[in-house]
């Protein structure tokens, strides 16, 4: 494999740093009154784009950046993949479909081995995962898929842990889900299968923690789902009506954790000795650090008390370098030859930095799914620890911090090329505060700034773009276009979720006279036509296979 990059005939590279800054969750929206990216107040921002020769917008979602259909929304994982790769690799939704629709994934030794322990043993097969259709980290009709396999291959009693979403979905859709998981469970108890729902809670309140921001989260769901320690319920309807009952204002995602009891008041499905169980998330963030808590024998984050023998399986591998988790249903994709990977190889400086929130986007995934450096020499990576605190009441995050670092490494002139997130955008979106919002956007705007006083004094480039939409629309839409309103209060209809909209490229490049320009319009550009731009940027010409860079030299 020759990893040589050659020299750029065209443009002989910025003089300084290329910093790669990805706004998080910050997309083009319909600039109405949900837009809160458009209402904030970002003079910089604004200018960067009045600048129409050096910016573009891009396609952040569905077949853009490997997802099944362009009905289906990005997200920063998938993002994080493409902007790192260059290219569009088949992703965790698409794959787990197709092994699906053939039959693959039953065919496989996975599934077969599932099957066996559970017959003979006369266990359990316990199912974990988002109860969603937002097809970000999981889908129900995944779910439903395995569980009629399950009682078609004479598995006797089949058992859901339903984390709630609300984040992907709208806030309080969780209703719709439970309807639709509950009635194919009875159907499938008509016959000689056992099939309930056993614990369950929001997604942002159990299991679904990722890069160890807060292992207590996932404490409660392994007790829930595994010792049955929580709040008692008869039916998942009825946990969650109660629950919002006692608090109106708390969203699906933060609901405690629950139990299903039965008549006698014990929990319906404790996951027990002899039993199998699927997590049947597709994506791997929030799903690795579930599965080392019944992977791992030397175990240190919090107590399992009795861990019981069960046989654990994810729908994918979630890690790819620490084989997270041991065994898994269907293959991620395998991506390979990434910039990263490249700029390495070629003796050039990176500098990967962001919060806990992000980190794991701009060093994992950004590296295509792989958790070590390709040159501890040669790169460094910065976390800067998030707050545990709801984000909605600091929007401004760690943004600062991250400035404040990312100004200092590039001072050292170290790094020839600084990649960086800012969370804002995204984490505090997803919370369906407005205001919050606007005021996450006006920070990221001001931090915008900072740096471009450093790109000036370095002679550098900064490009500013995103992984996906999320800020941009605060609000939901009718099918005519119109924000939503709430029929008894007249108020719109909040939206929590990622959007189909497209996200900015803008190029701040002080130096750059009339040497270059950002493409207009190009057929089908998306974000993983800016790896490309990067190395142009650097002075390279990009790998052969990569999608084409967005820049026009003149």
């Amino acid at each position: 494999m020759d990893w040589t990059l050659r020299a750029n005939q065209r443009f002989q590279g910025a003089k300084g740093p290329v910093v790669l800054v990805i706004l998080d969750g910050v997309g083009i929206g319909r600039g109405d009154e949900a837009d809160a990216v458009k209402i904030a107040s970002t003079p910089f921002l604004d200018r960067l784009w009045s600048q129409t020769e050096t910016r573009t917008q891009l396609v952040a979602h569905g077949q853009a950046v490997g997802l099944p259909t362009d009905g289906d929304m990005g997200n920063s994982e998938v993002g994080h993949n493409a902007l790192g790769c260059g290219r569009v690799y088949d992703q965790g939704a698409l794959l787990v479909n197709r092994a699906i629709d053939s039959g693959a994934i039953y065919e496989g030794e996975r599934w077969r081995q599932i099957v066996k322990r559970c017959r003979q043993n006369h266990s359990a097969l316990h199912f974990i995962g988002l109860l969603s259709d937002g097809n970000v980290h999981s889908h129900i009709e995944h779910l439903i898929a395995l569980l009629r396999r399950a009682a078609q291959d004479g598995i006797e009693r089949l058992f859901v842990h339903a984390l709630l979403d609300g984040r992907d979905v709208p806030s309080t859709s969780a209703l719709q889900y439970v309807d639709q998981i509950e009635a194919v469970l009875s159907e499938l108890s008509q016959g000689d299968c056992t099939a309930k729902v056993a614990s369950g809670g929001g997604r942002m309140r159990i299991t679904m923690d990722r890069y160890e921001a807060d292992w207590d989260m996932v404490k409660r769901g392994y007790d829930a789902h595994v010792h049955g320690r929580g709040r008692g319920f008869r039916s998942l309807r009825a946990a969650i009506e109660t629950l919002r009952e006692e608090d109106p204002e708390c969203g699906d995602q933060f609901l405690p954790e629950f139990v299903i009891q039965g008549a006698d008041g014990e929990p319906v499905g404790r996951i027990q000795d002899g039993d199998a169980v699927v997590n049947f998330n597709f994506r791997g963030d929030r799903a690795i650090e579930i599965s080392r808590a019944f992977d791992e024998d030397d175990f240190a984050p919090f107590d399992r008390g009795d861990r019981p023998d069960v046989f654990y399986a994810g729908m994918m591998e979630y890690d790819g370098d620490l084989h997270v988790p041991n065994r898994y249903l269907v293959a991620p994709p395998e991506i390979e030859r990434t910039m990263g990977e490249y700029l390495s190889r070629n003796q050039i400086s990176q500098l990967a930095l962001s919060e806990t929130q992000k980190y794991g986007h701009v060093t994992y995934f950004w590296n295509g799914n792989k958790s070590g450096k390709f040159d501890d020499g040669l790169e460094r990576y910065i976390e800067i620890p998030s707050d545990q605190v709801p984000f909605e009441q600091r929007p401004w995050m760690k943004a600062a911090e991250i400035t404040d670092t990312l100004i200092a490494e590039l001072e050292t002139g170290k790094h020839r090329f600084a990649r960086i997130n800012y969370a804002n955008g995204d984490m505090v979106g997803h919370t369906g505060s407005f205001d919050a919002t606007v005021i996450a956007m006006e920070v990221m705007d001001m931090q915008l700034r900072r740096l471009a006083r450093v790109i000036d004094k370095l002679d550098g480039v900064m490009i500013v773009t995103a992984d996906h939409g999320n800020a941009d629309e605060m609000y939901q839409h009718d099918k005519n276009g119109q924000v939503a309103r709430d029929g008894a209060s007249g108020q719109p209809v909040v939206k929590t979720s990622h959007t189909l909209n497209p996200v900015p490229f803008m190029v701040y490049d002080p130096s750059r006279g009339d040497r270059y320009q950002v493409a207009q319009g190009l057929s089908g550009a998306g974000i993983a036509n800016v790896a490309a731009s990067c190395f142009e940027l650097l002075g390279f010409t990009p790998p052969d296979d990569f999608k084409p860079s967005l820049l026009r030299f003149k």
